[in-house]
């Protein structure tokens, strides 16, 4: 059997509620969600294709198992509505583009609804269901679209049925959400409200009702109220229990708290309203919210926020004077210092006290400050626990500065090595410098988007060329002054040899022929490139240097026995080199084993049996002409290979089946067969393929195409005719030129049915042939070493035909078309109606029938055949096998 693309069929097994038709190349699956879906891909082509599953947004193995997205059949237990979606069934062999099909899984659902109720924007709460207007908004997830209905009572409520009552879908809301507007309440509309949502039972899903009771007067919206102090002020390791009640509301509403931070501790307990948080911790502190929701009106919601108390650094600043814009702090004048936060309540940053000292900056600075230290702390809090305060003493201050020393940017660097980007910082205190990128919105080296560094000093192990750009170093926001931070920004430049294109690649060649390779550099840095150089192996071959190009060549004229090797190509500047190789090989492809072998096992004694061994040729006339192959077989389980050489005469076809009878393999061994090509450059690539054995079956070749899909059954049209035969149904078919002629439907008169045709309007002329081919079909001998007496074959087809000529050929191995003599030729016109042809044919080699319409010397002249039949055995009623004509008289249909 020759190679062939692949096809792909996709169909569906499983809990699917409805399929449709092919529609734009596709089929809708929709199926109810929990069910489970199962899709098939069924493929054809040789080799055999690998299939994947893939899904509009990617792949599938995301969400279901890899095993699934590999195999033919893509299963989902329990889909879900997020599942749903086109999926993609890929087969590929390596012959032509990769054939792809697709199906849109629909799921369908339908959630429980919900009802709301909203009053009239503006109106009292206490006052919200008498005698004003009422909103019942009524909501369900679905698919398909819902269809919402509304009672009172038992009564079907529809607009324009009752004068109070409005059914409506407001703009702002999407889907077929339904909202019923009571006007003015009368006592007749506090009752019992459903809200009944529907697919119409499609996929079996049954319709889902809420009820809503609207009572006079006693309907309101929640309120709440918290019993707790805001904010709540603890230390770590106590318990913090937080309180929260309803206050009004009916229905009643329920109680739920959250936290601002998403969400609330793993250890948090929460009952009836009251959370408690145990062994309070510094990251629990935050704000917590309790919301109260009963469907009425908006949710009720209140906080309250926790401080968890945690000693951090102090931070302090000095402003000299608040009416002059001057860092410098003159002697004489008055200073205020502000120290904030000597104890810090992490989380909230509560400031808890301020300490004020306002002095006269002297000779005695320091003993006044210190003074006035003491005295601050000496004061009684009633907030805080005692703490250890370490002494603090003022010395001469002065403000932050910050400059990049001369020479430091911008700073050039290769590509691994270490840099120190430097910003010299001044100031007493010494303030901390922050590390951030300038020039775009990225991390720093270490991941992080800012670093600190307490000498000015930003140090980057193993620069890569990613890193390079701006720099910014800046003060920190404390260092005593309240002053706008110091910046400057440094300039990175990072220098790396080229990045070069192919990196790695094979090039498979045979003996005498040329062979050409191409390096390109796609971005270096210098981006100046100085030279090239091509070697092989050691030995360099060519030298030069890039003029406006960004590739260079090398092409080898005519390839000899030393010309393979490993060919490489540096390109280089000041930095170092991007290297190309090129691996130049006579080495063989390998063979691709034939898996769909008719027969392939048979039984000659009891304890022996016998495997026909097929397979293809990849790519046979990439390298020189493969004189043998290196047979190897071995048992599972043991060590020694036995190996012998199988020649092969002649060049091998792209696709030309390959056979070898394994004889002496003991039943029921399993064998490893290894097989290996050869050339003059000696071996190639092996394949291996496990023979196992198995209980010899023998089905008869039953083969048979109606020409109801695309592509039709693997037949193919010749390229060496005049025109092609296309395929046709009577309800697509275009019958503007010939309007009288044509089958007015297939074999079975079904109007849909698909049949080939050919067309003889203009342009075609008399003589023009149109020749179709049908797959190659292998001989099935009985014995298998020889054909001895060649098997027979019913070959049959359904013909029309009308004043042209159709003939039919059977073509074997070796033969060319033109060789080929008819088995089977008709001439004149037949008459309006379908005829079966039937011919027993004795082909001794792997063979193909042919379809040859010749266009007569009219304009109605069509020909069509359908239901094309070849099976083992003797035509049960063979007609001659001489080829035989029949001429009838011209007619005109009326």
């Amino acid at each position: 059997m020759s190679l062939s693309p692949p096809t792909v069929r996709i169909v569906h097994s499983g809990h699917a509620c409805n399929v449709e038709e092919e529609r734009y190349s596709e089929r809708v699956y929709t199926i109810r969600e929990g069910e489970t879906l199962e899709l098939t891909c069924l493929v054809t082509g040789h080799p055999r294709p690998q299939i994947r599953w893939t899904k509009t947004a990617g792949s599938v193995s995301d969400r279901f198992q890899d095993s699934s997205v590999f195999n033919e059949t893509l299963h989902i237990a329990k889909i879900q509505r997020h599942q749903g979606g086109r999926y993609y069934c890929k087969a590929e062999n390596g012959l032509g583009s990769p054939a792809i099909k697709s199906m849109r899984v629909d799921v369908y659902y339908l959630d429980e609804p919900v009802v709301t109720v909203h009053q009239s924007i503006g109106e009292a709460k206490e006052q919200f269901y008498y005698e004003r207007t009422v909103f019942l908004r009524c909501i369900a997830n679905s698919n398909p679209p819902i269809r919402y209905s509304w009672y009172r009572g038992r009564d079907v409520l529809s607009q324009g049925s009752d004068k109070g009552v409005e059914i409506y879908e407001p703009f702002f809301t999407q889907g077929e959400t339904k909202i019923l507007k009571l006007k003015n309440l009368r006592p007749k509309d506090y009752a019992n409200y459903s809200c009944i949502a529907s697919v119409r039972n499609v996929c079996g899903i049954a319709d889902r009702r809420v009820v809503f009771r609207l009572v006079r007067n006693v309907c309101a919206p929640a309120s709440i109220k918290l019993l707790v102090e805001d904010p709540i002020v603890v230390n770590p390791g106590q318990t913090v229990s937080l309180v929260c009640i309803s206050t009004g509301g009916e229905p009643a509403p329920s109680l739920a708290w959250t936290s601002g931070s998403g969400s609330l501790p793993e250890k948090s307990l929460m009952k009836e309203g009251v959370l408690t948080l145990p062994a309070i911790a510094s990251e629990d502190a935050g704000v917590y919210s309790c919301i109260a929701s009963n469907n009425v009106g908006n949710p009720a919601k209140k906080s309250t926020t926790i401080i968890v108390r945690a000693l951090k650094k102090g931070r302090f600043w000095i402003t000299p004077d608040p009416y002059h814009n001057d860092d410098n702090i003159q002697i004489g004048r008055e200073v205020k210092i502000s120290c904030q936060s000597w104890t810090l309540l992490s989380a909230a940053e509560q400031l808890i006290f301020a300490l004020v000292v306002t002095f006269k900056y002297n000779e005695d600075s320091e003993r006044t400050a210190r003074a006035a230290q003491i005295a601050a702390f000496n004061r009684p809090h009633a907030r805080l626990s005692p703490v250890s305060v370490p002494p603090l003493f003022f010395s001469f201050l002065v403000p932050p500065n910050l400059t990049v020393p001369r020479g430091k940017s911008p700073m050039a660097v290769r590509e691994g090595e270490t840099v120190e980007l430097e910003c010299l910082v001044s100031g007493k205190p010494k303030p901390i410098i922050l590390w951030s990128r300038a020039d775009k919105e990225a991390p720093m080296p270490d991941g992080s988007m800012q670093m600190e560094s307490y000498d000015g000093v930003l140090r980057i192990v193993n620069v890569s060329r990613e890193m390079s750009g701006s720099y910014r170093c800046q003060t920190s926001q404390y260092n005593g002054f309240n002053v706008k931070p110091r910046e400057a920004v440094i300039e990175l430049i990072v220098h790396y040899p080229p990045a070069v294109e192919p990196v790695w690649q094979e090039v498979r060649q045979g003996l005498g022929r040329q062979v050409s390779m191409n390096c390109r550099v796609l971005r270096a840095h210098p981006s100046r490139v100085l030279r090239y150089e091509w070697r092989l192996g050691s030995r360099l071959l060519h030298a030069g240097t890039f003029d406006s190009r960004d590739d260079t060549d090398y092409i080898v004229r005519s390839l000899a026995r030393e010309g393979y090797g490993e060919y490489t190509c540096d390109v280089i500047n000041e930095v170092g080199p991007g290297r190309c190789t090129f691996l130049v090989t006579g080495k063989a492809y390998p063979p691709e084993f034939y898996y769909d072998t008719y027969s392939p096992l048979w039984q000659n004694r009891p304890r022996v049996y016998g495997y026909k061994l097929q397979w293809t040729q990849m790519n046979p006339s990439a390298v020189d002409r493969i004189m043998a192959y290196r047979l190897g077989i071995r048992q599972t389980g043991q060590q020694r290979w036995w190996e012998q050489e199988i020649p092969v005469e002649g060049n091998i076809q792209k696709g030309e089946l390959i056979t070898h009878n394994l004889t002496e393999l003991i039943r029921p061994e399993v064998y490893v067969v290894r097989l290996t090509p050869i050339t003059r450059f000696g071996e190639g690539d092996s394949s291996t393929r496990v023979v196992t054995y198995s209980a010899p079956i023998n089905p008869p070749l039953k083969f048979h195409c109606s020409f109801e899909e695309d592509p039709i059954c693997m037949f193919t049209q010749d390229k060496n005719d005049d025109f092609d035969w296309t395929r046709h149904s009577a309800a697509t078919r275009d019958t503007k030129y010939t309007p009288n002629t044509g089958p007015s439907g297939d074999r079975s008169g079904s109007k849909q049915g698909f049949f080939m045709y050919i067309e003889t309007s203009r342009p075609r002329k008399d003589g023009d042939t149109a020749r179709l081919l049908s797959p190659k079909f292998n001989v099935a001998p009985k014995n298998p070493y020889s054909i001895t007496s060649p098997p027979a074959y019913c070959f049959s087809f359904y013909y029309r035909s009308a004043h042209s000529t159709l003939n039919a050929f059977v073509k074997q191995k070796g033969q060319s078309t033109s060789d080929a003599s008819p088995v089977w030729s008709l001439s004149g016109n037949q008459g309006d109606r379908w005829r079966q042809a039937k011919i027993s044919i004795h082909p001794t080699a792997s063979f193909q029938v042919i379809f040859e319409g010749i266009r007569g010397p009219g304009i109605e002249g069509d020909i069509a055949i359908d239901d094309v039949t070849l099976e083992e055995g003797e035509c049960p009623d063979p007609p001659s096998n001489r080829m035989y004509r029949a001429c009838i008289s011209m007619v005109t249909r009326p």
